[in-house]
């Protein structure tokens, strides 16, 4: 997806959390200008996805009895990274703000995932303490209009962006395992929040008109 498709859905998204735009993209540009290891093209991200079969790894309660059905290219969002490792699965892609276990991300990355980190304006500590500890090939990432070398492709919550994600570079297949749109999960403190994320999540996933998403 690109800005000019995705930037409605953001405005409203921003318009109902009171999100500030200015803030998230000084906080996406200091991403930028902090993350470590190796930037990647688009190119790379294309060779993995682009006509495969892709498993999307979500971070709802259902995480651990689901992730063992993945098949194909392995996308992990956020703490559904640490389950993949528990499980002996090293991800191709993991799509990040820096929640959860950051140093099980961090490890992944320097055993060869791809890390897509993305920067709003909430996770600005996260980035200062994590963005610089990643050492293997990563994606800087803004939901807010790209700049340097930040992208943008689309999505909120890191498992509709890890969607997203899959959807634009071209996935033959995406199979979703980890998602629960109805339950957050119980780390999250506040629950109403959460809640209304997911319900956006849903909103998002559904806007891509894919025949394979099992929402």
């Amino acid at each position: 997806m690109d800005f000019e498709a995705w930037e409605p859905f953001y405005e409203q998204i921003r318009n109902d959390f009171g999100f500030s735009r200015a803030s998230d993209e000084a906080v996406a540009a200091d991403l930028d200008r902090r993350l470590g290891g190796v930037r990647i093209a688009d190119a790379e991200l294309r060779a993995i996805l682009r006509g495969n079969e892709v498993t999307v790894a979500g971070n709802g309660p259902n995480v651990r009895a689901e992730i063992k059905d993945s098949r194909g290219v392995l996308v992990t969002a956020d703490e559904a990274t640490s389950v993949a490792l528990e499980r002996g699965l090293l991800p191709a892609i993991l799509v990040t703000d820096l929640d959860g276990n950051v140093s099980e991300q961090v490890k992944a990355n320097a055993e060869g995932t791809i890390a897509v980190i993305h920067g709003h304006g909430d996770n600005g500590p996260a980035v200062r303490e994590w963005a610089p500890r990643f050492s293997g090939r990563t994606i800087a990432t803004t939901q807010s209009r790209p700049s340097g070398g930040l992208r943008n492709y689309g999505g909120f919550t890191d498992g509709d962006r890890a969607v997203f994600l899959a959807d634009h570079f071209g996935a033959a297949r995406i199979h979703l395992v980890g998602f629960d749109f109805e339950n957050p999960n119980e780390k999250d403190r506040d629950q109403r929040t959460k809640q209304r994320k997911l319900d956006w999540a849903y909103v998002l996933l559904a806007s891509l008109a894919r025949d394979d998403l099992e929402l």
